[in-house]
């Protein structure tokens, strides 16, 4: 118990000393600031501003002051100190809360892209369907057609045949036609023949 209350006096001695130490060198710094502004307006000779000038910034210098009192004030009042391993356990856990953060948002960014992939391959698997069925559709309307043509095909065929045997039919009449015009020109000429004969 002894030891973590020097231990805390001591951490708070040391924020006290940083906290003085940033105040003070901010004051140093501002003042080299405005003590530099201050010659230079001296060189060039304007007098009429620079009183109202330094007297504003020293007034912004000193609630710049009494802003960080009051900032050393709240962390001396405000802040926790522990001893090493309990600094060292909080700060493991902090890390170890960290890792878990990162890790969750991790697992839901793949679960966003399972997610997404799930879809992607549920409308993969639709399109392939739709694909599908209509090779599917082409190929019964493929069938549908060779069946169509094939019918045509023994109807042309069919009545190809029937001209054949009209075609047949009519050149086998215009054969006898003209045996029989050939007879007939024969007994003409025989006709006449004996009638001249006669005469």
């Amino acid at each position: 118990m002894l030891e973590s209350w020097t231990l805390l006096c001591g951490r708070r001695r040391e924020l006290r000393k940083k906290t003085s130490i940033f105040s003070l060198s901010l004051v140093i710094a501002f003042t080299e600031v405005l003590a530099k502004t201050k010659m230079e307006e001296k060189e060039k000779g304007s007098k009429g501003g620079s009183e109202e000038r330094w007297k504003g910034a020293i007034a912004n210098l000193t609630g710049m002051t009494l802003n960080l009192d009051s900032l050393q004030k709240l962390l001396l009042k405000k802040a926790v100190f522990v001893n090493e391993e309990t600094f060292s356990k909080a700060s493991l856990t902090s890390e170890q809360a960290r890792s878990i953060k990162v890790l969750e948002q991790r697992v839901e960014t793949l679960e966003r892209e399972l997610d997404a992939a799930i879809s992607a391959a549920a409308h993969a698997r639709a399109e392939k369907r739709q694909a599908e069925a209509a090779q599917k559709d082409a190929e019964l309307r493929a069938q549908e057609i060779t069946r169509e043509l094939e019918s045509t095909t023994k109807v042309f065929e069919l009545h190809m045949e029937e001209l054949r045997a009209k075609q047949e039919e009519i050149s086998k009449r215009e054969s006898d036609i003209k045996l029989l015009e050939a007879i007939i020109q024969t007994l003409g000429g025989k006709e006449s023949r004996s009638t001249r004969y006669r005469v």
